[in-house]
């Protein structure tokens, strides 16, 4: 591998929760990339129960004032994922990375459509949080000029499976390996960050932004 990561290529991958993400980045080559960062992504300002979850909170407010608070509540949340986000990638940047794209991972689930309906379901309350703190880090990637490349969760196994020409069982084994130099944490969360980072790392090789 090289010592001087001058011009390497590297990208992000990320997994959301609510309030925040994991957030972990690999370098080139490709055939065995490397570990170069793993942080936490804070997209709230406090653990206050109003922002790590804004759709339950707006569900006990009248639906005019649940519209405004959920629009306040993102552009707030968006401005600290800008941040959040920004402080890794400076730091890769200033070490000679070039940055080509942020792999996010998205859930099943359809994005809420009717603010109305929403807040009258708690499933598609959670669902809708959970696309929520994704779109605030997907408009970070853009503020970044990161390509995000969007992978559902279920999906990514198969998908890195065929595109990196590594059996599902084959890539769990890396998936554990790639943090093993780390120590913890490395749980689901990095591992699933860490794959679709090497998946947009791979894609980024064939189709260069």
């Amino acid at each position: 591998m090289k010592d001087d990561p001058t011009n390497t290529v590297a990208a992000l991958g990320l997994r959301v929760h609510s309030g925040w993400a994991a957030l972990v980045a690999l370098a080139e080559p490709v055939a065995e990339p490397k570990v170069i960062g793993r942080n936490r992504i804070e997209l709230v300002e406090s653990g206050k129960r109003d922002y790590l979850q804004p759709y339950h909170a707006a569900a006990e407010l009248e639906f005019g004032e649940a519209d405004a608070f959920i629009k306040r509540r993102f552009t707030v949340s968006q401005s600290i994922a800008i941040q959040a986000l920004g402080a890794p990638i400076e730091r890769l940047r200033r070490e000679g990375y070039r940055l080509a794209r942020c792999g996010l991972l998205l859930s099943s689930g359809l994005p809420p459509a009717d603010l109305r309906a929403t807040l009258q379901s708690h499933a598609l309350i959670h669902a809708a949080e959970g696309h929520f703190f994704r779109e605030a880090l997907l408009e970070a990637c853009r503020h970044q000029q990161l390509t995000a490349l969007m992978v559902r969760e279920r999906d990514l196994y198969a998908r890195a499976a065929q595109q990196l020409a590594i059996s599902p069982e084959g890539l769990q084994c890396k998936a554990v390996d790639l943090g093993r130099s780390l120590g913890p944490p490395w749980t689901q969360d990095q591992k699933y960050a860490a794959l679709v980072a090497w998946l947009a790392l791979a894609e980024r090789t064939i189709s260069p932004d």
